[in-house]
């Protein structure tokens, strides 16, 4: 339903997951009955869940051991892995720096170029220790490195930028990337994000991406939406892109993934997702935690380093376990931040979703009164009260 914003301005309301629950249906499942996997490319993966392709989330290590754990990583082809030989020293000067010096920092560690070579080592040390390559590059990145990525032994692309949409237009005398021809002329699949809209998601399906991300500014260690005002709710933001990819399914045949992409901390959050329309999340914060994560405690944003307008900022995660704890457990915690894949799990078995596609379906209904809710709850455990 429309409304009216002033004298001429239409406006629709739209939600985000912490004004949503997830309604029990008329049965429920053993919990072994339960499947949650989904499929990008060619690969078939246990857990729905990418880690952020952020220079404090995703290096070489966690890209294999997440890999192994039946998740995916995707590394940052643009940042500090592929601009430094040792990229673990500068990682420890991140995280030592100041407040006030962390942006200058952070756009004199970006001021240094990138590099093909590295770019080819990082993806061969995944691909020797077991690992799925992927890697994320924004539109001039694609641009520059494709014929190098075509040469390599990469096995997924993400395509990523504040926002996407089916054509970059690059200054006068540039080139100018045009999606379907990326994705015709790159040898592995591209996954494209971010976007918002059924609109902008329908155009990238008939581009020929092989899977969606969905979200725009609302992480947090991003600040797009402070910085820019730009962005729809996360829950609206999944549910109208999972529309669109149904509707594409419907005409084309093709089945294309959308993975919901920021503002997702806790299983509950990913069990919201899914259920808005989501085959999957791209998560940064609750991987930043783990004890082998290479922001050492710390987390920011991809937009930081920006020398005209930086729009990250740095948050201190802390280190809350293992990353099998995290992404399987067993849990140590009782926030919904460990074992996420057995939150998911759970969530099925209760609400009597055996895989993702009846995760989709189940009921949802917009609950408000559940941000008062949280918040005396926090206040409660502040207080050492319990429930």
């Amino acid at each position: 339903m429309n409304n009216e914003l002033g004298l001429n301005k239409e406006v629709r309301r739209a939600y985000g997951i912490d004004e949503i629950a997830l309604v029990p249906g008329k049965r429920t499942l053993d919990y072994d009955l339960t499947d949650p996997s989904w499929s990008i490319g060619d690969f078939k993966r246990e857990v729905p869940i990418v880690a952020s392709a952020m220079d404090s989330v995703v290096d070489v290590n966690t890209a294999v051991e997440l890999t192994k754990l039946g998740s995916l990583g995707v590394i940052n082809m643009e940042g500090v892995q592929t601009r430094y030989e040792n990229p673990d020293e500068i990682l420890k000067q991140i995280a030592s720096v100041g407040k006030n010096d962390f942006v200058p920092l952070m756009q004199k560690i970006y001021s240094e170029p990138v590099k093909e070579g590295l770019i080819l080592k990082r993806i061969n040390e995944v691909k020797e220790r077991g690992g799925i390559a992927a890697f994320s590059g924004t539109p001039q990145a694609a641009i520059k490195f494709k014929e190098t990525l075509n040469n390599s032994k990469i096995d997924l692309f993400f395509l990523q930028g504040t926002v996407v949409s089916t054509e970059h237009l690059g200054m006068e005398g540039k080139e100018t990337l045009n999606i379907k021809d990326l994705c015709q002329s790159m040898n592995v699949p591209v996954v494209a994000g971010n976007c918002v809209t059924y609109e902008v998601a329908k155009l990238l399906m008939n581009a020929g991406v092989a899977g969606l991300m969905v979200g725009i500014g609302p992480g947090a260690a991003c600040t797009s939406r402070g910085v820019l005002g730009i962005g729809i709710p996360q829950a609206t933001a999944i549910a109208d892109c999972s529309a669109a990819r149904n509707d594409y399914f419907e005409e084309s045949g093709r089945y294309i993934p959308i993975i919901g992409d920021g503002g997702i901390v806790t299983g509950g959050d990913i069990c919201k997702c899914l259920a808005c329309g989501a085959d999957a999340v791209m998560i940064g914060s609750p991987i930043a935690k783990s004890s082998n994560a290479p922001g050492k405690g710390f987390h920011w944003g991809m937009a930081t380093p920006s020398p005209v307008l930086p729009r990250g900022t740095r948050i201190e995660v802390g280190s809350t376990g293992s990353l099998e704890r995290i992404i399987k457990g067993p849990a140590l915690l009782d926030d919904g931040t460990h074992n996420l894949l057995g939150a998911i799990r759970t969530s099925m078995s209760t609400l009597g979703a055996k895989n993702i596609k009846e995760m989709q379906e189940v009921e949802i209904v917009i609950a408000p009164s559940l941000l008062t809710e949280g918040k005396v709850y926090q206040k409660a455990q502040q207080l050492g009260m319990g429930k």
